[in-house]
């Protein structure tokens, strides 16, 4: 929550910082760009007509079902493809053969097209993969005989329950029910056999021999399957609620890699022997407050502890749950006691005395904390981890830092555990601790780590106005927006009056007076007599006040006007300021929060020290003891992939060192092509030659990268000034088009010039280009502009090859289908995200993103749907929807179906594995994620066809944690990276990982500054059935694709580009988002805008949809 994101056009010298865990349309990207090498095919929505009559209306099939003419065939197991139409039979794929494409031969195209969508090689050969000829397999030995000439790759045959005519089919009379949520079937897939082609790589998205029909249903009918060699699990029962679900058991530990050791933020908490209580706590007049709450029972604890609870210490969550080691002498008891009232209102402008007020606490027991589950849990032998347990320890560990700091969550802050340093308009940093109770495989153990948060300021009221206008506030008057700024920022603060000596009494601010000080009056008796506000203070207090055209604070209650003027009223020390920081402060907090890991190490240890466990009252009463040392854990370092370039370039592939490599000597593995190209310069401070000089130079780099990039732009640079961006975009667009050869042609690339402070420039542009241009753009800033970098110039490069659908860089494996679990058989990656407004944004809604890989075997391109949803909701509703069509009745669609026609169209296979990754839970919903996400998966599969159920792998991603490794040795070299990290591809498994889940800590790339945050993988369903190497290897592999820089990264990349689509999707929202229904921005197969909502869990909540991406937008990696 500490980091601001860049915008990602802008930061691309090293891997982008990333933000929490924006308007896009849906994007799907299918294939790659007009022109580019290897060009993929992108279809039109699929739609079944109205007259077809299905058990969902025409929202099943695989197959696009407009244009396109002939009923195509796919009969036998593998290469035998027969492509005459034939009469209509029953069609399980969804469409009657009028809707099927054909080939110029009257043969299907899986992939999706017609012949004029399907790329071709110079001899004629599709590329159903996307790769240039040379990345082509030369021979083909499916299991079916000679590959077919002229028209592409021998087909796969979907027959009987996997779709298509070949094979077994099902009586039309046959009803089919959607499956219900269980395991997927084990399916036997025969990869082809592929002779290696002379470059040495492998094929790219080879269609596969597949298995017949009469297979697939007998696995189906059989439920249990014996094969131990399998690949998935047997079907199991669908779990209906969190009770039911199991996560899968950690499948052993990983074997890989070079071993070594580690030290974690981890301290072993001894488990009490203790007899612990709970109590139910009833405080009347009830509190929201947890201050006042825990202040009540502490005169209580301090009154009645040794006469009437046998002297014992409780712990207490500051709400309804207090906790006792061993029994109190009553089963209910109530309370009397009296508080002095710090916060107080005034009364007609004048102070009340110090209120006393009168609370009656009932105590009564609850229940008994049983410790001995939790023991059972720690030692595997019991599944569900005890949470009421670990909130006992939990809360007895925080009782006494509760009181000694400020309390944010699960940290404790205070001015005195480190330097305090200021950010800017009226806020400081100050330093704290994360502490967390957590069960692992050593036992319980403590979690500590530093941290750091915005405060505001303890100054006069007056100057942290003057300091958060940045000028001098008595020069000149306010403006509207000044008291907007104003109101918002004090708000809720709380602060205490300095014109009556030492009585500093306490108020909180409701807002501001809408009249000047000077112009305020009010009745001081019941006569009617009325003073000023100038006034009164002058003759009560002897105070003359000086500003007066400033507001006065409304503090108090809203109903009746209470004033206070600025000038009289300092900040309260302690108020953590929780809305979102400027850009400023956040460089700031992160200059304080960066610290190298040694000196981490330290404070933490000092930390531990100083919080002295053992000398802790409430850890004493409940036996808990902390150990002092960090923990020392088992680690593997995995080895890097080696990455595959193109042939042509003097390195063929690389072998990454320490998490990073670079371009020079080598050729982008598949370069987009850009024929023609624009520039638009909005900075005044670079001038045309200027602009022309860095777009030359950057033509060139694309060049020697291995793009078709043309020289010179179709026009000559246009210098435009930001507050005309739309007028610009759209007037450079429409005459590109006039003077492209042929006349007509869109623009491949617009370059765009951006100034270093370019506020709402950047989003403005990119909503313009994507929504309603159909434009992919790559802006620079200024600064670059004028230092022109080759680093810079070459990451800039990347960013552009796959926003025009090329590929930079592919895994060496991959092509040598030698990934088990992936390259063994058609598997799609996904990743997923949902990004929720900042702080204080009260109405914006949430956006979910998915991206799914579109690639196989390669898995490097990722094609994103973007959608809005309801405010701060975790869940992506808009998985799988089924919504009522005028037309065609029920009608299904949401992203995953889309995501795997996509795939379908761009590979001409069917996914017959799915791994998820999924970005941005916390472990209190891994429950309630999986069991709706992956109940959308399973309906969005078999919506395109009957018993289509590939084996699904399920894995949360989690960078907000506060695990931090360390090097055993900061001395040793040969374990740290140049930023004294440990080494990229430390993976951890053991000790301080989940007691029996199959989960691991995975830092997958180099230090740049600071201390590296390994990623938490935890896997919810599995079943694929990985081995902890395969699923570790894998994760690790995959960081190394990402396509914007030559860094590996921290988390894997379908979860980064979710991450990157989402925030992306946020500049499309217009500010006004209260009205209207969500739909999935471009997603094709969705309900029609205003259209009913198609799902009524969520509750009724109106969310305006994001506006569509264009189509050629929505084919490439335009997130980049």
């Amino acid at each position: 929550f500490l980091l601001q994101v860049i915008p990602e056009d802008i930061l691309v010298l090293a891997e982008p910082i990333m933000v929490r865990k924006k308007r896009t349309g849906t994007g799907e990207s299918s294939g790659e760009a007009s022109g580019a090498p290897g060009q993929g095919s992108s279809q039109p929505a699929e739609r079944a007509p109205p007259q077809q009559h299905q058990q969902h209306g025409g929202g099943r099939g695989w197959v696009p079902q407009q244009g396109g003419r002939g009923g195509g065939q796919h009969l036998g197991r593998g290469g035998q493809y027969q492509g005459q139409g034939g009469p209509a039979a029953h069609h399980p794929g969804g469409a009657p053969p009028e809707y099927q494409p054909r080939g110029p031969q009257g043969r299907g195209h899986p992939g999706g097209g017609p012949p004029e969508y399907q790329p071709r090689d110079p001899q004629g050969r599709g590329h159903p993969g996307g790769g240039p000829p040379e990345y082509q397999q030369r021979d083909y030995q499916g299991r079916g005989g000679p590959r077919p000439r002229g028209g592409g790759m021998p087909q796969p045959s979907y027959g009987g329950h996997m779709g298509g005519r070949g094979g077994h089919n099902v009586p039309p009379g046959q009803s089919r029910t959607v499956p219900e949520l269980h395991q997927a079937p084990d399916v036997q897939y025969q990869a082809p056999v592929v002779s290696p082609s002379a470059s040495g790589a492998g094929s790219s998205s080879q269609p596969a021999a597949e298995v017949s029909s009469g297979q697939v249903e007998q696995q189906f009918q059989k439920l249990d399957i014996s094969d131990q060699s399998s690949t998935s699990q047997a079907i199991q029962p669908a779990p209906a609620s969190s009770k039911s679900v199991r996560f899968p058991l950690r499948p052993g530990m990983g074997k890989c890699g070079d071993r070594c050791v580690v030290k974690a933020n981890h301290f072993f908490a001894e488990l009490p022997d203790k007899d612990l209580h709970q109590y139910d706590v009833t405080i009347t007049p009830e509190v929201t407050s947890r201050g006042v709450n825990r202040a009540v029972i502490a005169e209580l604890v301090k009154l009645y502890r040794q006469s009437h609870m046998n002297g014992r210490l409780p712990a207490y969550d500051g709400r309804k749950s207090l906790y006792t080691a061993g029994p109190l002498p009553f089963t209910s008891r109530t309370f009397e006691i009296a508080l002095q009232d710090e916060d107080e209102g005034l009364v007609g402008g004048q102070a009340t005395p110090r209120r006393e007020r009168q609370f009656r606490v009932v105590i009564k027991y609850a229940a008994r904390a049983d410790l001995h589950h939790l023991a059972m849990f720690l030692a595997g032998r019991q599944p569900d981890a005890p949470q009421e347990a670990l909130q006992v320890l939990d809360i007895v560990l925080r009782e006494l830092p509760t009181a000694r700091y400020s309390p944010v969550s699960r940290s404790f802050y205070s001015p005195n555990l480190g330097r305090r340093q200021r950010l800017g308009d009226g806020l400081e940093s100050w330093r704290g601790f994360y502490q967390s109770i957590r069960p692992t495989q050593m036992g319980l153990s403590l979690n500590i780590d530093m941290s750091s948060t915005a405060f505001i300021e303890p100054l006069p009221v007056i100057e942290f106005v003057a300091q958060l206008l940045c000028r001098d506030i008595s020069v000149r008057p306010l403006t509207d927006s000044d008291r907007v700024k104003i109101k918002k920022a004090l708000r809720g603060v709380k602060v205490e009056v300095t014109h009556r000596g030492n009585m500093r009494r306490k108020y909180r601010i409701s807002g501001l007076t809408s009249q000047a000080t000077r112009e305020l009056s009010f009745p001081v008796d019941d006569r009617g007599t009325v003073k000023t506000v100038v006034q009164y203070f002058l003759e009560t207090y002897g105070f003359n006040i000086q500003h007066t055209t400033l507001p006065c604070l409304q503090v108090g209650n809203q109903q009746r006007p209470n004033y206070l003027p600025m000038e009289v009223c300092k900040i309260v020390e302690g108020q953590r300021y929780s809305k979102r920081l400027n850009e400023k402060q956040i460089t700031a907090l992160l200059k304080v929060t960066c610290q190298r890991p040694q000196e981490r190490e330290k404070d933490i240890l000092q930390t531990v020290h100083h919080n002295a466990y053992y000398e802790d009252p409430y850890a004493q009463e409940f036996g808990i003891k902390i150990d002092e040392q960090l923990a020392s854990v088992e680690a593997r370092v995995l080895p890097p992939p080696r990455l595959k370039y193109h042939d042509s370039g003097r390195e063929k592939d690389v072998l990454p060192r320490v998490g990073q490599w670079n371009m020079m000597n080598k050729k982008m593995v598949n370069g987009g092509r850009v024929g023609h190209w624009a520039c638009i310069n909005f900075s005044r401070n670079v001038q045309d030659n200027a602009a022309k000089v860095f777009c030359h130079e950057l033509a060139i780099m694309c060049q020697i990268s291995g793009m078709n990039f043309a020289p010179e732009p179709v026009l000559p640079v246009l210098s435009a000034r930001p507050e005309h961006v739309e007028r610009a975009l759209k007037a450079r667009y429409h005459d590109a088009m006039n003077a492209s050869k042929p006349p007509g042609k869109e623009l491949d690339l617009l370059i765009v010039i951006l100034p270093d402070n370019n506020g709402s420039l950047y989003g403005d542009l990119k909503r313009i280009c994507e929504t309603e241009l159909g434009l992919v753009s790559q802006c620079c800033l200024t600064k670059h502009v004028f230092k022109m970098s080759k680093q810079y110039l070459a990451n800039v490069a990347l960013k552009i090859n796959v926003k025009v659908g090329g590929r930079n860089t592919v895994l060496v494996d991959a092509l040598a289908r030698r990934i088990r679990l992936v390259t063994d058989r058609p598997t799609i990656i996904f990743g997923a995200d949902v990004t929720h407004p900042h702080p204080g944004e009260d109405s914006s809604p949430s956006i979910a993103a998915v991206v799914a890989s579109q690639d196989w075997p390669e898995i490097t391109k990722y094609a994103g749907l973007v959608s809005a949803q309801a405010h701060r909701q975790e869940l992506i509703q808009d998985l799988f929807k089924v919504w009522q069509d005028p037309q065609r009745g029920t009608v299904t669609g949401g992203m995953i179906k889309e995501l795997l026609i996509s795939f379908k169209r761009a590979t001409g296979q069917k996914p017959q594995r799915i791994i998820f990754y999924r970005d941005g839970v916390s472990e209190g919903q891994f429950y309630q994620v999986l069991l709706f996400e992956l109940d959308a998966i399973r309906k969005a599969c078999a919506s395109l066809e009957p018993n289509y159920q590939p084996p699904v792998t399920f894995v949360v991603v989690q960078k907000r944690h506060h695990t931090r490794l360390f090097a055993n040795n900061h001395n040793d070299q040969r374990t740290v990276d140049r930023s004294g990290n440990i080494l990229p591809g430390t993976v951890v498994d053991s000790k301080i990982c989940h007691p029996t889940e199959f989960d691991f800590y995975l830092c997958s790339h180099a230090g740049i500054q600071g201390t590296s945050r390994p990623a938490h993988y935890h896997v919810l369903w599995d079943e694929n059935k990985f081995t902890a190497d395969e699923l570790q290897t894998l994760t690790n592999n995959l960081c190394y694709t990402y396509a914007r820089c030559t860094r590996s990264v921290s988390i894997v990349p379908p979860a980064y580009y979710a991450h990157l689509a989402a925030f992306r999707a946020r500049f499309y929202m217009e500010p006004d988002t209260s009205d209207s229904g969500s739909v999935a921005s471009g997603a094709r197969g969705g309900p029609p805008q205003g259209g009913p909502r198609s799902s009524t869990r969520f509750g009724n909540v109106a969310v305006r949809p994001l506006p569509a991406l264009k189509e050629n937008v929505k084919r490439v990696m335009f997130y980049c």
